[in-house]
């Protein structure tokens, strides 16, 4: 990795620092590079992985280019010589998320707020185009998607730009999920949940005036942490413009971003009528897409065994039921 480092961001010399850190999708490495400078690489072996780093770029940009969040900078994305890729970004030496709870959450606030904060002020909507940036650094952006292809996980996400909200959350996030698990999974009920839920659900966004605010996307306590001087940072992004009540979504399923995120988060943005309902609807598509990742098994691992997914055909008839009263 040292001499590819040297060969694709131009440096003298590259030399690995710490030791490796990795989840169950990419590993990574801390290096150390002319005049001291620290990176961080990210790489993986699948056949796909440049895509889904290349939209971890555009996604980190996006959020970068608002100011109202820290991430790593992002320098550049690369292919691996036996296959996969990788990305490289600024060193960020980073703490679990603690005394940075509360300026976290109202820094994501200040997120979802940024693109309808001067809604009135700017210049021609962007609809439907092909980049989030024609120039301007902060262009006002009126429909649902993203210019690019990001991955939630390591499956690609369909951002195609839509005009409204609820479309978008159906036809883009779970009938994707959906399709996925009827094409590969030995699973023939799913089919026939999703189709009971369906038609239901203009309902969860009845009397909503949803305005796009761009996401992070995969907002959970794996995601966030604090730098050593307090302030708070986010990585791994999944980046679209859709409902800002999407991001709280994950934010609790695995663990939680702590009391104080919620609080000051809710203070800038209140919550509206029926909210506690779409969280559960904005969790399916979670529930789902790990699903398409790991299979039927992961849901029986034991640390999750009281969870809602430890039978996932559960949460169907549970978010559905105001629906269906």
């Amino acid at each position: 990795m040292e001499a590819l480092l040297v060969k694709e961001l131009g440096y003298s010399a590259a030399k690995a620092f710490g030791v490796r850190a990795g989840g169950s999708i990419s590993q990574g490495q801390g290096f150390e590079v002319d005049g001291g400078r620290r990176i961080f690489v990210k790489q993986n072996g699948k056949s796909e992985a440049k895509g889904m780093f290349q939209g971890e770029l555009e996604g980190l940009e996006a959020l970068q280019r608002t100011g109202c969040v820290r991430v790593p900078k992002p320098l550049k994305v690369f292919e691996l010589p036996d296959g996969g890729a990788a990305i490289a970004f600024d060193f960020v030496e980073m703490h679990p998320l603690k005394s940075a709870s509360g300026s976290l959450g109202e820094n994501l606030a200040r997120l979802h707020l940024h693109n309808s904060s001067s809604r009135h002020s700017r210049g021609p909507l962007l609809e439907q185009q092909g980049s989030d940036d024609a120039g301007d650094s902060s262009p006002l952006v009126a429909s649902f998607g993203f210019h690019a292809v990001t991955c939630c996980g390591y499956l690609p996400q369909d951002n195609t730009w839509t005009d409204d909200w609820p479309t978008f959350y159906t036809n883009r996030r779970l009938q994707t999920q959906i399709d996925r698990i009827v094409r590969e999974k030995p699973d023939s009920e799913m089919g026939d949940h999703w189709l009971r839920l369906l038609p239901k659900m203009p309902h969860f966004f009845h009397g909503l005036d949803i305005f796009p605010s761009l996401l992070h996307g995969d907002l959970w306590s794996g995601n966030a942490a604090q730098t050593a001087g307090g302030d708070p940072v986010v990585f791994d992004p999944a980046a679209v413009y859709g409902h800002h009540e999407f991001d709280l979504a994950i934010s609790t399923m695995f663990g939680s971003l702590g009391r104080p995120f919620y609080t000051a988060y809710h203070q800038l943005i209140p919550k509206a009528d029926g909210f506690d309902t779409r969280q559960k609807l904005y969790q399916l598509y979670h529930y789902l897409n790990h699903y398409n990742h790991f299979g039927a098994g992961y849901c029986r691992i034991r640390k999750y065994k009281r969870r809602p997914w430890n039978d996932y055909r559960l949460i169907f008839p549970d978010i559905a039921a105001p629906a269906f009263a």
